[in-house]
């Protein structure tokens, strides 16, 4: 699954009181899809527009009115280093590939350049004032033994915000620039001429461009973002910009084509990104958050992040996940602390300018193995294996081979010893078996011993309990045959004494009631047992 991402830095405010969460820490990376979340952050860091530089394995950032640049290491996620120069930075690019280590092209408060190699010791110090990040042109301009020339762009009337170029390899490439003279200018910065005017209502304080140079976006401070379609006029097959009818009459964008919310109203846009696709819109704003805009329907679309100071630097980094990808052959391991010089010392050529310089140390780690060169012609097994950097593989791959043979048994003696094992593995899961199933039927033997004995045992306390049963009932019913007759004879004495009944026949009914009492016993045990009641 492809996954998309972005890196923020923002710029402390001293007044403003932080949150715990966010304190110390000036740079976000941030997960933009599929699932927008917090990956990682950067204490330590404060930064203007146009400060933030990053490739695959490192994170610049130029300190807001300081003359220091922080590094910051992507894998090992901390501070790697502080590089301090003569003059504040006030921006700074990263020209060649992401997967590089390329050249930090800092533009100093004094105007100047300074060209660091990171990979290596030496940075220079030059008077170009415009000229392209693509590739490593920047590098090749510094270091070129004859100087180039380059057009000075200057048709602006006041301050100019931001500059971004095209994404063309071609000598077609354009750039685009905006000011404070609420104009934006379409460049070819090969030649210097203007392709195109924008006229505009605001001033801009940011640029952006689309993927594929479809069209411009630009921030106000009123927190609103205007589109420039560069085919939106379009009336014939050639590119607007080079239609000769149309470069010298200025275009005024619509206000539809200017979008604005109520959730980033009053909080100026400081920095634009577009996404990999081109179909999403993130702006970064003086409040700290981080929003989206819907290109296609031309709207604003949710909040993505709040990171409480002001988001000065917004950069997307290349989507992760594709099948194949191409890393490079080396990577940027640690950078090199940088030399500064004003000129290059070391060899020159014919006219006294310095080419290399001095200690120059090239540092990198590699990430793949190298291609081998093939051999010339007429070289044979023998000169390819002393000359060549490590084994020929197709000489591994005879030994190896030549080693499998060697190790392989005759066929006869293979079968002998194969029929052999085959019995002797056959015995001895024979034996393994009869052993398992002596203990098992021992360990049955025992079980149904404790069976028996446990049914007996249920058994006897069952008898036990129904014995007792009966002896209770039996001795219920005595005490209530007792009882009745102790009121039977208690009532005919009471009859006795009022004269209801002789003498006599009390008698002779006593003397019956004692002979009913030894038939059931005895008439001792009964009368004692009474008299005990």
């Amino acid at each position: 699954m492809l996954t998309e991402s972005f890196i923020a830095s923002t710029r402390t405010i001293e007044k403003k009181a932080q949150a715990t969460t966010a304190k110390d820490i000036g740079v976000h990376l941030h997960e933009f899809q599929p699932i927008p979340s917090l990956r990682s952050s950067f204490k330590k860091s404060s930064t203007q527009p146009n400060c933030l530089a990053v490739n695959a394995t490192h994170i610049f950032t130029a300190q807001a009115d300081k003359s220091v640049v922080h590094v910051y290491s992507r894998e090992r996620s901390n501070q790697e280093a502080v590089v301090p120069f003569q003059e504040k930075i006030t921006c700074l690019a990263l020209a060649g590939p992401y997967h590089g280590a390329g050249t930090l092209v800092l533009g100093t408060e004094g105007g100047r350049l300074i060209l660091w190699e990171v990979r290596t010791s030496p940075a220079m110090s030059v008077d170009t004032l415009l000229t392209s990040p693509s590739s490593l042109q920047l590098a090749v301009k510094s270091l070129h033994p004859s100087p180039i020339s380059s057009p000075t762009l200057s048709n602006h009337r006041a301050a100019v915000n931001a500059v971004v170029f095209g994404h063309s390899a071609s000598k077609a490439n354009s750039s685009i620039s905006a000011a404070n003279d609420k104009t934006c200018l379409i460049w070819n910065y090969f030649t210097g001429t203007i392709l195109h005017t924008y006229l505009l209502s605001s001033n801009p304080l940011c640029l952006t461009l689309d993927p594929a140079d479809r069209a411009a976006y630009a921030g106000y401070e009123d927190g609103s973002i205007q589109i420039l379609d560069f085919y939106k006029q379009r009336s014939s097959l050639v590119h607007p910009h080079y239609d000769a009818d149309k470069q010298s009459t200025p275009t005024q964008p619509p206000d539809s084509d200017r979008w604005s919310s109520s959730e980033t109203a009053s909080s100026p846009v400081h920095c634009l990104q577009l996404s990999y696709d081109g179909t999403t819109l993130l702006s970064g704003h003086e409040n700290g958050k981080v929003h989206t805009w819907n290109i296609a329907k031309g709207k604003y679309n949710n909040q993505l992040a709040d990171l409480t100071l002001p988001v000065t630097n917004l950069t997307m980094l290349p989507p992760t996940g594709f099948p194949i990808q191409n890393p490079g052959t080396t990577k940027l391991q640690n950078v090199v602390k940088p030399k500064y010089e004003n000129s290059f010392g070391g060899a020159t050529d014919e006219n006294g300018t310095s080419t290399v310089p001095i200690n120059y140390t090239y540092t990198a780690q590699f990430t793949s193995t190298l291609p081998l060169p093939d051999p010339p012609a007429g070289y044979s097994d023998l000169d390819e294996a002393l000359t060549h950097p490590s084994f020929p593989q197709h000489m591994l791959d005879e030994g190896i081979a030549e080693l499998e043979s060697l190790a392989q048994p005759h066929p006869h003696i293979h079968s002998h010893n194969n029929k052999n094992t085959n019995q002797s593995s056959e015995e001895t899961e024979l034996t393994a078996l009869r052993n398992q199933n002596a203990a098992l039927k021992t360990q049955l033997d025992t079980a149904l011993t404790r069976q028996r004995s446990a049914i007996a045992e249920v058994l006897g306390l069952e008898k036990e309990m129904f014995r007792r049963e009966e002896d209770k009932i039996v001795k219920r019913a005595r005490k209530k045959r007792r009882r009745v007759r102790r009121m039977e004879m208690e009532e005919r004495r009471r009859r006795g004494v009022m004269g209801e009944v002789g003498g006599e026949e009390e008698r002779e009914e006593v003397v019956g009631e004692e002979g009913e009492g030894e038939g059931e016993g005895g008439l001792s045990s009964d009368t004692e047992e009474v008299e005990s009641d």
